[in-house]
């Protein structure tokens, strides 16, 4: 899978917010609407049901020539073959072996630390990404960074750079302003009365 993917619009769904009666509905209209990645993070249903959505969502991404990240479940990544996975804290003492094993596009969450961030680009990492920028409702206890980290970002790595965190239209502008490769949503996306037009407006974002 190409890691040229890495830029735009990237929705990440939620337990709640994108329920499995609605999840391909939903996330359908957000690609139509200019969604590049989409993100399945699952905590809650049984390793089954979630290896069906991954591979259904895949299928629903390549359609639209999208990419396709599964959220911390390392192995059933490998598994599926998924376009890519996404890292946070808890998996990072095994990076390496992650590398070694998946072939696909490998994201890591760093926060706010720039150093990390490098190591995991020297390392192999394909992207970053840093936040919460602002309070986030589906993660209410995430520590608040100073966006001109993405500045600091941006000058220190070579790779891909996604903020997270809080994001909404109304201060998508403060975030956009620092040319991130790729803005991650959740909230903004799912709880908007027109996904479609919402997705639009945020892809619209990155053509300015």
């Amino acid at each position: 899978m190409s890691r040229k993917k890495l830029n735009g619009l990237y929705v990440i769904t939620d337990d709640k917010l994108t329920p499995q009666a609605s999840i391909y509905e939903q996330v359908e209209l957000s690609l139509k609407g200019g969604a590049k990645i989409i993100q399945l993070r699952n905590k809650s249903n049984n390793i089954e049901q979630m290896k069906q959505t991954a591979i259904d969502l895949q299928n629903i991404c390549h359609k639209h020539d999208a990419l396709f990240i599964l959220n911390d479940n390392v192995e059933l990544a490998i598994e599926l073959k998924c376009d890519g996975l996404h890292i946070g804290k808890s998996d990072h003492h095994r990076f390496k072996e992650i590398r070694e094993k998946f072939d696909g596009v490998i994201g890591v969450s760093c926060y706010e630390d720039i150093e990390l961030a490098k190591k995991f680009e020297n390392s192999g990492a394909d992207y970053v990404a840093f936040g919460s920028f602002f309070y986030s409702p589906t993660k209410p206890n995430s520590n608040i960074i100073p966006i001109d980290t993405l500045k600091i970002a941006k000058n220190r790595l070579n790779i891909p750079i996604c903020a997270i965190g809080g994001i909404n239209s109304s201060n998508i502008d403060d975030i956009i302003k620092y040319n991130p490769d790729m803005v991650s949503l959740i909230s903004d996306i799912w709880t908007s009365h027109d996904i479609y037009e919402k997705s639009n407006f945020y892809t619209n974002k990155f053509k300015g």
